[in-house]
Formats: structure tokens, C-alpha cells, sequence
């Protein structure tokens, strides 16, 4: 089933299964994702900054910080944002909360997701900026923002409101 040129996601699956019979059906579904989003217009550094934190601040989470690593030298990305959860529960919701944020402005998935079956430190990547979910205790394990010393280290209080951002594309 084509239309107006472009091949349906059906027909773009059974081709993807062909192709490669051996990768699994996630696998093959990221993919035709990632080929379909590629067109979307992507979120500033910025943008995607305040929609992850607007994704936290949904679902109650506490200790809310982000960290400016553009100046640090050898850094892996652009911004860390770091979040605590009281149980397991709550993390999975606020991870589920910061990526249904993103999804209603630009349809863009995380590049990975690490930690949502042990639900005690769930990461987001969007690549220029990683979401760091915690339970409480290994927050305070891992103690992200002294390993990153060097970053420049913004607090947001429970109060603060993230500016809206409208729909891209």
C-alpha cells in the first residue's frame, strides 16, 4: 500500500523483516520511528531542558536539578537533569511523564532508556540533554552533582514554572 510516494508502515515493516529477519520486533518499530521522526523539527537544547523538567515537575518530583555541562571539559553532553522519587513507582511515573511531555511537542522518542525494570535510577538520553530519574537512596549513592563538580548547577524549587512551549512543526 503506497501512497503519494511514500512507502506505508506496513508495507515499510514487512520490508524491514525481510531485511533483517533476526532483529526483534522493537528493534524494527525504533526504526521506523526514528525514519518517520526524522522529518519532525527538532527542540532546542533549551526547549528540551524545560520540557524534561516540566515532565518532573508533573509527577511531584523532588530535588530537581540541572546541570550546565557545555563548559566542562570532556563532557558527553550538553545538560543533566537529576530528579529524586519516594518508590519505584513514582520514578516509572515521572520518566513515563518527562517522555509523554516531549511527545506532545515533537513527537521525539529518547535515544535510550536504561533502568525502567529496576526502577531505582531510570536515564533518559536525548542525547544534548540526559534525564537522570532516582529513588532517593541511590541518589545519594551515585551523587551525580559532586562527580560533575565542574558543572554550573541550577536548583529548581518546587514553586518554579517552566515557561510553555507551543507544538513544533
Amino acid at each position: 500500500m503506497v501512497r503519494s510516494g511514500s512507502v506505508s508502515t506496513h508495507t515499510h515493516l514487512t520490508w524491514q523483516r525481510t531485511r533483517y529477519p533476526f532483529a526483534t520486533q522493537v528493534y524494527i518499530q525504533s526504526m521506523i520511528q526514528n525514519t518517520v521522526l526524522a522529518k519532525q523539527p527538532e527542540l532546542t537544547t533549551q526547549q528540551l531542558r524545560d520540557l524534561i523538567v516540566k515532565g518532573m515537575q508533573e509527577k511531584k518530583a523532588q530535588d530537581i536539578v540541572v546541570m550546565d555541562l557545555r563548559r566542562v571539559k570532556n563532557a558527553i553532553t550538553d545538560y543533566f537533569i537529576i530528579c529524586s522519587g519516594s518508590s519505584d513507582t513514582q520514578i516509572d511515573a515521572i520518566a513515563g511523564s518527562i517522555e509523554e511531555e516531549i511527545l506532545k511537542v515533537s513527537r521525539t522518542f529518547p535515544f535510550n532508556r536504561e533502568g525502567k525494570a529496576n526502577r531505582e535510577w531510570i536515564l533518559l538520553d536525548y542525547v544534548d540533554v540526559v534525564a537522570h530519574v532516582f529513588k532517593k537512596e541511590r541518589r545519594a549513592f551515585y551523587d551525580l552533582e559532586q562527580l560533575w563538580g565542574d558543572a554550573e548547577i541550577e536548583y529548581i524549587a518546587d514553586d518554579d514554572i517552566v515557561p510553555a512551549i507551543q507544538r513544533v512543526g
